[in-house]
């Protein structure tokens, strides 16, 4: 019964998953290669007896593979090899820095304009916060997607409190893997730790929400989103600059997300766009 539950919450959760891979050209086959290739790796590395080596067999005993398959996943490469933060992840480190560290911000807390160069600029922001990536680099690309602006001056200035990747670029694909790992990985705390040691995982829905009001909801919860996530932003640069050299570090974050499903058609709903 509870095999058959977990089937059916997956063929929910695959559905927008299947609709990315096959909108970025990814086939089943190979789909169904990544998947036995993590089923061996987290077999191996999750699922060990104590105190000793996790053999081929009990790896294909775990996962119903034959020895041989296993053998021959094991020589896979789960990824590229490149464990550096992804550009993406450095530009939007350079967008949270500048609204959470004082050194970049007003009297009022607020992102003040920077000079590419020199004491207090945007290049020693780069160079704090996104490694040895060209600050020129960072600029154009915040500049591209709207997020900052160059004025006559020579300043640089932020135009949005935060940094969304192009839909067709490949930064927004790997944030699906980042996100949605952090999200699983929050379930799987939960399914196997005691209610006084779980993280928070919450969710609001109402069903049959008239249609008329999803807009207004959309720009609520972004601003409210958007706020929240500022204010942990500010806590964690804070409590992140108290650490002293030899202490334990974790990473902390928290993930807000909106639910909107729609009970018609993608087109009854552009019509219903139309008509406001």
């Amino acid at each position: 019964m509870v095999k058959q539950v977990l089937i059916d919450a997956l063929t929910r959760l695959l559905r927008p998953l299947v609709r990315i891979t096959l909108r970025q050209g990814l086939s089943a086959e190979a789909f169904e290669e990544v998947v036995r290739r993590v089923y061996v790796d987290v077999a191996e590395k999750d699922f060990a007896l104590a105190g000793k080596k996790q053999t081929t067999s009990r790896i294909g005993v775990l996962t119903g593979l034959n020895r041989k398959e296993v053998a021959r996943l094991k020589k896979m490469p789960l990824t590229n090899g490149d464990e550096q933060p992804s550009s993406q992840n450095r530009v939007e480190r350079v967008v949270s820095a500048w609204l959470s560290d004082t050194v970049f911000q007003d009297e009022k807390g607020d992102p003040q304009p920077l000079d590419f160069q020199g004491e207090g600029s945007f290049s020693e922001l780069v160079r704090r916060y996104s490694g040895d990536m060209p600050a020129r680099a960072v600029a154009d690309e915040l500049i591209r997607i709207g997020v900052l602006a160059e004025s006559d001056d020579g300043k640089l200035r932020l135009l949005s409190r935060g940094y969304v990747p192009d839909p067709e670029s490949q930064e927004l694909v790997s944030i699906l893997g980042t996100h949605a790992e952090d999200w699983f990985n929050t379930f799987d705390h939960n399914m196997t730790h005691e209610r006084e040691d779980a993280r928070f995982q919450r969710q609001v829905i109402y069903t049959d929400v008239p249609a008329r009001h999803a807009e207004d909801f959309r720009s609520l919860s972004a601003r409210w989103g958007q706020r929240t996530l500022e204010e942990l932003d500010r806590w964690l640069a804070e409590k992140k600059a108290t650490r002293d050299a030899n202490e334990p570090t974790v990473r902390l974050g928290l993930g807000i997300y909106e639910i909107e499903t729609w009970s018609s058609e993608d087109s009854e709903r552009s019509e219903l766009r139309d008509g406001d």
